[in-house]
């Protein structure tokens, strides 16, 4: 099948230049499947067919630029010409020999068929190379139409099997493109996870993957019903707790807990830009948002509450996240908007003072804050949430950006080495004496820096 696949003219250069070595460069990967979906190709991953060593591969390359063998067992080779990246592979046959994504035994052989190499891939969607010189797309495994027809499908069972890493990666392309997968492989991904093959995957890919699905996708909701329907949630108790978990019908028609996290999950996704370095992190935070409903919620004359919830979610929340990564720090940040996610709400409706988001200022970033709290707010079908407009939010931004809180805390007027100035001796006495007057900053008791020395000279008998 011809097709025109626009790729870097440097590329097209090589492929001549490896002709004279009677070898042929085939783009493979992502980027053939993106082109056809109208997404942008970033990587730039090509087989070369037809060399004997690796040798040979890196000193055709050498004179394009800078060339790095990464990986020698996996035959990968590395350019680096004009600020770009290219990876260069050898055509290679894998076999399970351990445990684990390392326990593989490679064999890179240049003399392979397409056909043989490709079928090592996962599914039949990634499987697909563009000759760069004859524009000839090669699919030996149907991976063009199961695209046109949104179907994720796996190529060989055994192949497939053997790295259940790619149960997860089955999650993160429905996810992502919004497709299904093929009976027989979802029909494979539910026996490896019954099985119990998922246990063998390391926190730290699963956690790649998750943040794959959640900065990629334009409803990560699709990823995670999958990983219900396939019962993977079976090993991530907190999310399972929510499926089926009551709320009142009055603030949350759209159902349960779990209903209202993948709708809000959905609605953050949407708002938030996946290119900030604070995206991660409110993704994960409003997937945790209401962990603390599965153990709280109650039914009292009628009613149904769930009060303290927020603050019961961030033992769940660590518990959760901790199943996933070891850093400490990013999880650390996710806590204060898991605790604080209905305060926009609650200080709106009492129409709060300056010194309570101040206070608040100081235990999260407001500014943050609102991004979570409206995603909550739109997770559901209310007439209100349905218009969009989030007027709690709007508020507390509007009212902490007044008061120059919305991004950090208020900024202490005081510091020890002005005490010191003062004619006060270091001692444990200073933290007292600090917080107290940042208290009273907090109440606006104190505005200036004039007046905190004041009151430290009134209230110490500083000269």
């Amino acid at each position: 099948m011809p097709v025109d696949i626009p790729t870097p003219p440097i590329l097209t250069t090589i492929a001549q230049t490896l002709t004279k070595h009677h070898a042929q460069a085939i783009l493979v990967g992502g980027s053939i499947r993106d082109y056809f979906l109208g997404l942008e190709c970033k990587d730039w991953d090509i087989e070369i067919y037809g060399l004997a060593t690796l040798e040979e591969l890196e000193a055709i390359l050498a004179p394009f630029g800078k060339v790095a063998t990464v990986g020698k067992s996996f035959g990968v080779v590395k350019l680096k010409h004009d600020k770009s990246e290219y990876d260069f592979a050898f055509p290679r046959s894998e076999k399970k020999i351990g445990v684990g994504h390392q326990g593989f035994a490679v064999s890179l052989d240049g003399t392979l068929s397409y056909e043989k190499a490709s079928a090592r891939r996962d599914f039949t969607i990634n499987s697909m190379g563009y000759d760069i010189l004859t524009h000839k797309l090669l699919d030996p495994h149907g991976g063009f139409e199961d695209l046109q027809q949104g179907i994720i499908r796996h190529i060989n069972a055994h192949a497939f099997k053997e790295d259940p890493l790619r149960v997860y990666r089955a999650v993160g392309f429905a996810g992502r493109f919004g497709f299904e997968l093929h009976c027989d492989t979802f029909t494979l991904c539910q026996a490896m996870v019954e099985s119990g093959e998922l246990e063998a995957i390391s926190n730290e890919r699963i956690f790649m993957e998750w943040n794959k699905l959640l900065l990629k996708a334009q409803k990560p909701s699709i990823g995670f019903e999958l990983m219900r329907e396939l019962g993977i949630l079976r090993y991530f108790g907190e999310l399972e707790a929510l499926m089926g978990a009551p709320q009142d019908p009055r603030y949350h028609p759209e159902g349960d807990v779990w209903i209202h996290t993948m709708m809000s999950l959905d609605a953050m996704a949407h708002m938030v830009d996946k290119k900030s370095e604070n995206a991660l992190k409110l993704l994960y935070a409003i997937l945790c948002h209401d962990l603390g409903k599965a153990t709280t919620t109650t039914r009292q004359e009628g009613k149904i509450r769930a009060i303290g919830h927020e603050t019961a979610g961030v033992e769940l929340t660590k518990s959760l996240m901790y199943r996933l990564t070891n850093n400490h720090t990013f999880i650390d940040s996710l806590l204060p908007l898991v605790e604080h996610h209905l305060k926009p709400s609650q200080l709106y409706a009492a129409q709060s003072k300056s010194p309570a988001i101040r206070r608040l200022a100081t235990k999260v970033t407001i500014q943050e804050l609102v991004i979570v709290a409206k995603a909550d707010f739109l997770g559901r079908t209310t007439p209100e949430a349905q218009s969009g407009i989030y007027e709690a939010g709007e508020w507390l931004l509007k009212q902490s950006q007044k008061l120059k809180v919305a991004t950090k805390p208020l900024e202490h007027l005081l510091q020890g080495r002005d005490l010191i100035a003062l004619g006060l001796q270091p001692s444990p006495q200073f933290k007292s004496i600090l917080k107290t007057v940042y208290e009273l900053q907090l109440e606006e008791k104190i505005t200036t820096k004039e007046e905190a020395l004041g009151y430290v000279r009134d209230i110490y008998g500083v000269a």
